[in-house]
């Protein structure tokens, strides 16, 4: 392309355009709020451009990539049974587990700071859970000593309850005797 006779050069190339205007792409993982592994499914372009395709949760849905989908869709289709099945195994024993994160707290049981996703998934890698913080559902911070139920959010399907003891520390136990 050129513009009063200069070539512009762009910084990507033009995504082919969907039936609504949209880009079509297959999905190579599975993304929440849009569509399963193997899916084709018609996104915005900067969404497309920004995110899916440069972290590698989706490709352009090519006649070449359709073929392929359609021909191990059955595979594919059997790794994720084989997923779920290891996620709803994770999701009964994070179900039996029972974490405790010490805090330091005042005489009536609030907590100075708050206790949030990053020291729970601190406790469950002492525990030998592997965790990510975003898995890790509150409804707010922890801010009071006390027993709490959290949901941890291990796939679209699959969500397990763990059971948070908010206890003060040791050390001021022991100052306080």
């Amino acid at each position: 392309m050129s513009r009063n006779g200069r070539t512009i050069k762009r910084p990507y190339k033009r995504l082919p355009k969907g039936e609504h205007g949209g880009i079509q792409l297959l999905l190579i993982h599975n993304v929440e709020h849009l569509g399963k592994q193997g899916d084709i499914v018609e996104v915005k372009a900067g969404y497309a451009r920004n995110y899916l395709l440069p972290h590698g949760m989706a490709t352009i849905a090519t006649d070449h990539h359709k073929r392929m989908v359609e021909k191990h869709r059955e595979k594919l289709r059997a790794i994720e049974l084989e997923k779920l099945k290891s996620y709803r195994d994770l999701a009964d024993e994070l179900g039996k587990q029972s974490i405790t994160i010490e805090a330091n707290a005042n005489d009536e049981g609030h907590l100075y700071g708050s206790v949030g996703p990053h020291e729970i998934t601190a406790a469950l890698k002492e525990a030998g859970f592997s965790l990510a913080n975003d898995q890790i559902r509150l409804d707010g911070p922890l801010r009071e000593l006390g027993l709490y139920t959290v949901r941890v959010y291990l796939h679209s399907e699959v969500e397990a309850s763990l059971k948070v003891w908010v206890v003060p520390t040791a050390a001021e136990d022991a100052a306080v005797s």
